[in-house]
């Protein structure tokens, strides 16, 4: 078994609407409860195949921060593509191969959106990291 990040990506070239895909917050409440629901069953389903591991929602606010020595910590907004952006949400899963988790993927990106209709969004896996690499001299 191996644990795979499962990254919920905005992208604007959603294949199923024009322009890219509408933003949540002008979806309906239905639309928005629907999308919901899925998320919901599709993490059952990989609770009850023993390949759940966690997940949650992101909200868009964010703000880098880096260490910059002594003092007061750098924090900005920008200009660089940042996470509140690009990243909707994320789940981790466990599974067998890398190829159950490009399936896992696919099927959270069918998720319904306005109208109802899959979303197609873009899913990144990402291995997460397991044991440390061993170093000798």
């Amino acid at each position: 078994m191996a644990k795979y990040l499962l990254l919920k990506h905005y992208r604007g070239d959603h294949e199923i609407a024009p322009g890219g895909l509408v933003p949540m917050d002008q979806w309906t409440p239905e639309e928005v409860r629907a999308h919901i629901d899925f998320m919901v069953a599709v993490a059952q389903d990989f609770k009850e195949r023993g390949e759940f591991v966690g997940e949650q929602a992101l909200t868009p606010e964010g703000t880098f921060v880096r260490y910059d020595g002594a003092g007061r910590p750098p924090v900005t907004d920008g200009p660089f593509a940042e996470t509140k952006d690009l990243i909707a949400g994320f789940m981790i899963i466990d599974v067998d191969s890398e190829e159950r988790a490009y399936e896992a993927a696919a099927q959270l990106s069918a998720a319904p959106g306005p109208g109802g209709e899959p979303i197609c969004e873009w899913i990144e896996v990402r291995p997460v990291l397991g044991q440390l690499p061993t170093v000798t001299e």
